[in-house]
């Protein structure tokens, strides 16, 4: 019995996937999860063979989630299963020791095949997926841009609406250095102001 752990912070999703794991033969869903957190303290006790992971979740993401996961437990096979479509995150999570990355509005026959491809070794795509991969964008060849830990820290607090004098306060900084880390963010971006930084940076999991 190949034993299965579920990760997604919508309990309906979860939902939805154990009912089709537990329809398949030989296959059973033995953990359902919310969190990273309340996945690495199953897997400290307990022997998982693959792990259905979301991307965004409450206490983190899951690409850092992965390499978690594989250091933790170095046989168990982690598949992404997310809305998410940025060639950037499959690559990332692919490079953390994912087997595979598998879209939510696959069809079942495409996640049963999923797991069984993984589970001979190979890499496992949906449809879709094999596409976006196929094909990357222009800012894919360009590659993922690097923020400082500093930059990071003012683009989160960018992110919670917090003006350029606030955060001077906050990090003790002055504006000018503020604004001077805003413009090289918006530079590695290749954006023209605070809202598609965030946006972008949500997208590529920068924040």
């Amino acid at each position: 019995m190949i034993k299965l752990a579920v990760v997604d912070d919508h309990p309906i999703v979860i939902q939805g996937i154990v009912s089709l794991i537990n329809n398949l033969e030989n296959m059973q869903v033995v953990g359902s999860f919310q969190s990273g957190s309340a996945l690495i303290s199953f897997l400290n006790n307990h022997e998982i063979d693959i792990v259905l992971l979301d991307i965004m979740l409450p206490d983190g993401n899951g690409i850092e989630l992965c390499a978690q996961v594989k250091k933790l437990s170095p046989k168990t096979i982690v598949i992404a299963i997310s809305n998410h479509t940025e060639r950037s995150i499959i690559m990332q999570i692919l490079q953390n020791g994912a087997s595979g990355y598998i879209l939510k509005n696959a069809s079942v026959e495409e996640l049963k095949n999923g797991i069984e491809t993984a589970l001979r070794g190979e890499l496992a795509f949906s449809r879709e997926v094999i596409e976006i991969i196929a094909k990357p964008s222009v800012n894919d060849l360009k590659g993922r841009p690097k923020f400082t830990k500093r930059e990071k820290q003012i683009l989160q607090l960018i992110a919670q609406g917090k003006t350029t004098a606030s955060i001077a306060d906050e990090l003790f900084l002055s504006p000018l250095t503020v604004e001077t880390h805003r413009r090289n963010m918006m530079q590695k971006l290749d954006v023209k102001n605070s809202i598609e930084l965030i946006n972008i940076a949500t997208e590529q999991l920068l924040i």
